[in-house]
């Protein structure tokens, strides 16, 4: 899965879905007419970056909801939905609702921990129980008791001429299973016995290993979520995804002054893969917390980049990929790239562009 010979079963990319501020409009128009290129392309799924107080994608839900009206087949994802800011009830409604108008195509990763910059807006997201809020992993527990169907009430019956049930409405069958979760050891060997999916993505956590080696890392996480869900579900039937996020960007077709752009770019991100690093400011505004490892950026033609991903571990194991696209990168950068990930570097994978 996937080693050399063998073809890579899925392919697709994360968008962050930017936009001007002071113009939304034109920027979110352009993320949906690139997930319908995506499926014209053949990709098997396009995945989008969840942001809340920055020009990105806040609403994801929303995004997938118009973007089903306007494709048939591709699968639409997140990555990832940070639990801390939403009701897990009301998601379920929403997440349901869009699977079942997309014809069971939504595939929602989740996060939980407290918000970033929590302090500076608790208030306005939770006046009165900010203090209080639960950001543990009982809030995925929480949505994947509504998506599944089980009852989040102790009342079903008739009130006056109104019919109430026990369980969130609407109920989108098999949208449960397709609940993901990231994160490192401990997380993966957590989503493995829940029974749910995995993210991976181009930082892990040192915790629980002695390697430094990010491929490496990422591997043994794999292996530990396989082993867990085997474990937990050994008579499910099913057999558990997991999806590599790299960033991995291929030339083929860009121009001189495009490759030179995106070297430029993975140069300059390049010592933060040397050794542990934070992940930015913690939620008070201070220094965050060591400990997570970035993996390189990969630039370069399809078949050298079809080489280096054929060597790496964490590569071998998934059953399939969501590359992400750099946030800083123009329209042209982003067709280009798209571009070759389906043209170029795909085939070199083995993979198949999807129809129908």
């Amino acid at each position: 899965m996937p080693r050399r010979g063998e073809p890579l079963r899925k392919l697709g990319f994360l968008t962050i879905g930017r936009f001007d501020a002071a113009n939304p409009a034109p920027g979110l128009e352009e993320t949906l007419e690139v997930i319908t290129r995506a499926e014209a392309l053949g990709f098997d799924s396009v995945w989008l970056r969840c942001r809340h107080l920055q020009p990105g994608i806040s609403s994801p839900v929303a995004i997938m909801a118009a973007a089903s009206q306007r494709t048939s087949r591709i699968e639409l994802g997140t990555a990832v939905i940070p639990l801390g800011l939403e009701n897990p009830f009301r998601l379920a409604e929403d997440l349901a609702t869009v699977d079942l108008l997309s014809g069971g195509r939504v595939n929602p990763g989740v996060s939980v921990g407290t918000p970033m910059l929590y302090d500076h807006f608790k208030e306005a997201l939770y006046p009165k129980t900010h203090d209080v809020e639960d950001f543990s992993k009982d809030r995925v527990l929480r949505l994947l008791r509504g998506l599944r169907g089980e009852p989040v009430s102790d009342f079903a019956g008739t009130v006056g001429i109104e019919q109430f049930t026990d369980r969130i409405q609407p109920h989108s069958p098999g949208l449960g299973d397709r609940v993901w979760y990231g994160g490192g050891m401990s997380s993966a060997v957590w989503a493995g016995e829940q029974g749910i999916n995995y993210l991976t993505s181009s930082v892990v956590s040192i915790d629980g290993t002695e390697s430094r080696d990010f491929a490496t890392i990422q591997a043994q996480n794999i292996d530990a979520f396989r082993q867990a869900f085997e474990a937990q579900h050994p008579r499910s039937g099913r057999v558990p995804r997991v999806s590599q996020g790299l960033v991995v960007i291929p030339t083929d077709s860009a121009t001189d002054a495009q490759i030179a752009r995106y070297r430029e770019y993975a140069a300059s991100r390049f010592e933060r893969t040397k050794s542990p690093q934070g992940l930015g400011p913690n939620v008070a505004g201070g220094p965050a917390p060591r400990g997570m490892l970035f993996s390189p950026d990969y630039v370069g033609r399809s078949d050298e980049l079809a080489d280096q991903l054929y060597e790496h571990a964490g590569f071998q194991r998934a059953d399939e990929v969501a590359f992400a696209l750099p946030f800083t990168f123009g329209e042209d950068d982003y067709r280009q790239i798209i571009g070759d990930l389906a043209e170029n570097l795909g085939p070199q994978l083995g993979w198949q562009p999807a129809t129908g």
